[in-house]
């Protein structure tokens, strides 16, 4: 029996835990509450054919389709094969899906050919899968372990044997494990304007490129193209466009209609480069979602939760189109594995947001991210098994095999007269130079203004601190990658090129000298 820790409490590190719980001791640590994570938070639903009208083959389609030309196609066909029995795994622990009948109720969504999206508590699916995930793990045997700040990966003799955490009463505390399963989420704090909660500051990203565990694709970072444009950024689903809602100018024109075939309906990425640039037309100004057609009693019922939010905010959705705006949703990029959640750190599996498996490619298929964060949990702890392989099985998976390593962000000198980083600061600083529209001069200025910041803290630095260095080193990991990336590729879109190559290849952080190895207890 093997020790595994599972960092993170998100639908990945739930269902890593669960099945790995079944052969093997599991601690599961998490940054805050258990059920408090990105997955609380997802509105729209999850894909999968489980409709006798779909098939797994479209599905992979549509999935190739939206990914501009980056998918891992084997990572894309486990997605959407393993996708309808990864359902019937959450049915069967307790998630109460909504119902058409005697039938799974679906929604469509952007860039899906058949509607295939199962959602729950109308726009709160995210919420009822946490709710009744969080609800097994606690009744499992895994060992639960709250309020606990990754600080870094434990690596003995270039194997990774646990983990360090700051606790909430300021100890540092070893964790020594046989096998990590990082599934700690992605880094939306890097934006001014992001749908992510306050927790995604990127510290496992940040831990595993610390480690010496390769990075890819960090450019690639989606963009959900209607968040309400109030604080707070709340997050008005693709589903409520699914449903018929349309885009609006200052003028009442439904202008999507002039950018892409599919109008409301595109890809992510085309809709919030269109939103982006009739906002810059109307001088900065929101542009309007406009649900009014769907009547009152139809949005109460359907979007319950955007309708309180939307009533909270003074907004009477039904009546009146209300201002959106694009804020930082997704990261396709992250700590490279291959589709057993292998790192390239032997020891480190890598889950969900956290990773980059090239499942979604340079743009991820709305409502995929659920999925990707089941299938692969599922297949990183059947992977386990039998123990944790041997170091020397262990390596670059084979869809990065041919990629050039790049460290340069991390070899980037620090001014001598280097100054704290500020997170609000760091945040427009992204948002302005590293957000949907990208020019090589606002990222080099980006890149000198970053390299002229440093964490603050010293050699105890608080949470909050560590938090700020994090997301200094993935500021810079991301502005380094969208700088070397010269097209425009599904959310990567730089306005100095806006033509995309026709020879797709993936980018690749590798640091040439991992942090120093510690021995860890046992």
């Amino acid at each position: 029996m093997a020790r595994v820790v599972v960092v993170g409490s998100g639908v990945a590190g739930l269902i890593a835990a669960l099945e790995a719980s079944r052969r093997h001791e599991v601690i599961v640590v998490t940054k805050s509450e258990l059920s408090e994570s990105n997955t609380a938070y997802a509105q729209g639903g999850i894909a999968a054919a489980v409709f006798a009208d779909d098939s797994v083959e479209s599905h992979i389609a549509d999935t190739l389709r939206a990914g501009a030309g980056l998918n891992v196609r084997e990572a894309v066909e486990a997605l959407c094969a393993e996708g309808p029995d990864r359902i019937r795994d959450l049915i069967a622990f307790g998630v109460a899906f909504d119902q058409a009948g005697d039938q799974l109720a679906r929604g469509l969504e952007a860039a899906h050919s058949s509607a295939r999206v199962l959602h729950a508590g109308g726009d709160a699916t995210g919420a009822e899968i946490e709710r009744a995930l969080v609800r097994a793990v606690r009744a499992s045997a895994a060992e639960l372990v709250e309020n606990a700040f990754l600080t870094d990966l434990l690596v003995d003799g270039g194997v990774v044997r646990g983990i360090e955490v700051l606790r909430a009463d300021g100890r540092v505390v070893e964790i020594a494990a046989d096998a990590v399963i990082l599934a700690s989420g992605g880094a939306g704090q890097l934006y001014s304007h992001t749908t992510n909660p306050r927790v995604t500051t990127g510290d496992g990203v940040a831990a595993a490129w610390r480690a010496g565990a390769a990075l890819a694709d960090l450019e690639f970072y989606q963009f959900h193209p209607t968040a309400l444009a109030i604080p707070g950024s709340f997050l008005v689903s693709e589903a409520v466009r699914g449903e018929g809602a349309v885009l609006r100018n200052a003028a009442g024109e439904r202008f999507m209609l002039d950018v892409h075939p599919d109008a409301e309906l595109a890809p992510r990425d085309v809709v919030a480069r269109g939103i982006a640039v009739e906002m810059a037309a109307q001088g900065g100004a929101p542009v309007l979602l406009d649900a009014t057609a769907l009547g009152a009693e139809f949005l109460a019922r359907r979007f319950p939760t955007i309708d309180a939010a939307c009533r909270a905010a003074g907004l009477d959705w039904a009546r009146t189109p209300v201002p959106v705006t694009p804020a930082a949703h997704y990261w396709m990029g992250g700590v490279a594995t291959d589709t057993r959640g292998r790192s390239t750190l032997p020891g480190l599996y890598a889950v969900g947001e956290v990773a980059c498996t090239g499942a979604h490619g340079a743009n991820r298929l709305a409502s995929n991210s659920l999925l990707e964060g089941i299938v692969f949990a599922h297949r990183a702890a059947a992977d386990l098994t039998g123990g944790v392989a041997a170091a020397d099985e262990w390596g670059f998976p084979e869809w990065l095999a041919e990629t050039d390593a790049d460290d340069a962000a991390h070899s980037v000198p620090q001014r001598a007269d280097a100054t704290p980083v500020e997170r609000a600061a760091l945040r427009d600083l992204l948002w302005d130079a590293a957000g949907v529209h990208r020019t090589h001069q606002a990222l080099e200025t980006a890149a000198s203004t970053l390299a002229g910041w440093r964490a603050a803290g010293g050699e105890h630095p608080s949470q909050t601190q560590r938090e700020d260095a994090n997301l200094l080193d993935l500021a810079r990991l991301v502005v380094s990658a969208a700088l070397e990336r010269e097209e425009s590729r599904g959310a990567h879109f730089r306005s100095d090129f806006p033509l995309t190559s026709d020879r797709p290849r993936h980018s690749l952080r590798a640091r040439t000298h991992a942090r120093t190895e510690v021995t860890v207890p046992c």
